[in-house]
C-alpha cells in the first residue's frame, strides 16, 4: 500500500506593496533616529575626543594628545579629608610624587560648577578653603553643575570624570564599600557601582578597614570589576596589609596590571579595575590593635545614632582621635605610595599602547 506524504514545507508569503512601504518607512525611521541619537552625542565631544563640558587645563590636553601618562586624584581628600593647611600640603606632595614617576597629574574637582581635570594650585588652595563644598560621586555631578557649587570628587565622581576625558588610570587613598551591617541597611557605597559599569583602574590601599571586605569582594564580583594585589595573596586592610580577605588576582609589578588594563580596553569592556597596594611595612598599623579601635569608634557611632554619609567620617575621625593621630599620617603615607605606583602603572600603560614595551607572560607559580 502506498504511503502518502504530507508536504510539510511552509509557503512564504509574498507581502504586497503596503506592507513593504511600511517597512521602508519603519527602516528609515529607525536609521533616522540613530543618526540623531549619534549626532547629539557626538556634539558634546571635542575634535580632540573629551568631553565639551570639561575644563581641562592645558598640560592634560596637551598630554592626552601626545599619550602621556597620566594619573588622575580626587579631591575630598582637599575639601573633606585633611584640615588646613595639611589638605594642600597633601595635595602638592601627591602630585610631585606623580611628577617625579614620569606622569602628569590630574586632581578632578567642581570649581564653581565647572567640571575640572587638573586643577590649578590657585584652584586647589580655592577649594581647600571653602567651608561649603559638596561632595560629588555620580549622582551629584548635574545639580553641581546646575547650581555652580565647589565639589570634591568621591572615587565614583573622579572616575566618571576620568572617562569623559580619557584617562585610564587613578591613584586614592582607600575604597567605599559595603558597610557592617549593609545587607540591611542597603548602606553601599557608590564607588563600587562605578567600578562596575567605568573602565577606569583605582589605584587604592583596598577597602577601608571600617568596611564589611568579604561583602564588598562579593560586591564587587557581581558588578564585574577586576580586583588585583600587589605581591599577595590577600587584600590589604587600608591600615594594615593583609584583611584576611583573599583577592582573585595576584599581580607582580606594575606592567602586569597595565597589560591587565591595555587588555580589557582592546575588547571593549566598561568595567573598572580595582589594584589594591598593601601599605609598607614601616608605614602600616598592627592588626590587633586597629581592630580594637575600630570596634571602639562603632559602638560610639551606634550610641550616637551617626548613619548613611556621615558614618564614614566620623569612623575616620575617631580612629585618628584614639590612635592621637596615627591614623591619618598612615593615610597619608599610602595615598602617596599608592600614587608611586599608579604612576608606574600609567607609564607602562602608554608604553603598551605606543607599542614601545612588549609584555612577556610570566612563569605561573605552582
Amino acid at each position: 500500500m502506498a504511503i502518502q506524504t504530507q508536504n510539510l514545507s511552509k509557503k512564504v508569503p509574498t507581502p504586497n506593496k503596503q506592507e513593504t512601504a511600511t517597512k521602508n518607512k519603519t527602516s528609515s525611521l529607525r536609521m533616522l533616529l540613530k543618526s540623531m541619537n549619534t549626532r547629539m552625542f557626538a556634539s558634546h565631544i571635542s575634535k580632540r575626543g573629551y568631553h565639551k563640558s570639561l575644563k581641562i587645563s592645558e598640560e592634560i590636553k596637551e598630554a592626552l594628545n601626545s599619550n602621556k601618562p597620566i594619573v588622575s586624584l580626587e579631591s575630598t581628600i582637599i575639601t573633606h579629608g585633611l584640615p588646613l593647611p595639611s589638605n594642600i600640603k597633601m595635595a602638592q606632595d601627591v602630585e610631585k610624587v606623580i611628577r617625579d614617576n614620569g606622569c602628569i597629574p590630574a586632581t578632578v574637582a567642581f570649581v564653581d560648577g565647572a567640571p575640572t581635570i587638573g586643577c590649578s594650585s590657585q584652584e586647589i588652595e580655592y577649594l581647600a578653603h571653602q567651608k561649603h563644598v559638596n561632595k560629588c560621586s555620580r549622582r551629584d555631578i548635574a545639580p553641581t553643575m546646575a547650581y555652580k557649587l565647589n565639589g570634591g570628587t568621591t572615587i565614583s565622581g573622579t572616575m566618571v570624570l576620568s572617562h569623559m576625558a580619557g584617562i585610564n588610570v587613578f591613584a586614592t587613598g582607600g575604597l567605599g564599600g559595603v558597610h557592617k551591617g549593609g545587607e540591611l541597611s542597603m548602606d553601599v557605597s557608590a564607588d563600587l557601582e562605578e567600578l562596575g559599569r567605568t573602565p577606569v583602574a583605582v589605584v587604592c590601599a583596598g577597602p577601608k578597614a571600617i568596611l564589611d571586605i568579604p561583602r564588598t569582594m562579593e560586591y564587587l564580583e557581581t558588578k564585574g570589576c577586576t580586583v588585583a594585589t600587589l605581591g599577595s595573596k590577600h587584600i590589604p586592610g587600608f591600615y594594615t596589609r593583609n584583611s584576611g580577605v583573599l583577592s582573585p588576582y595576584t599581580f607582580e609589578n606594575e606592567l602586569e596590571a597595565a597589560n591587565i588594563i591595555k587588555k580589557g580596553l582592546d575588547v571593549g569592556l566598561n568595567s573598572g579595575y580595582l589594584f589594591c597596594i598593601p601599605p609598607p611595612e614601616d608605614i602600616a598599623l598592627n592588626d590587633e590593635y586597629i581592630k580594637e579601635i575600630i570596634d571602639r569608634a562603632e559602638t560610639k557611632a551606634k550610641h550616637e545614632n551617626i548613619l548613611g554619609k556621615n558614618l564614614t567620617p566620623f569612623l575616620l575621625s575617631e580612629i585618628a582621635k584614639y590612635t592621637d593621630g596615627a591614623s591619618v599620617k598612615c593615610n597619608i603615607d599610602f595615598v602617596l605610595n599608592n600614587a608611586r605606583v599608579a604612576a608606574n602603572i600609567a607609564r607602562n600603560l602608554a608604553d603598551l599602547k605606543a607599542g614601545t614595551v612588549s609584555y612577556v607572560q610570566p612563569v605561573l607559580r605552582q
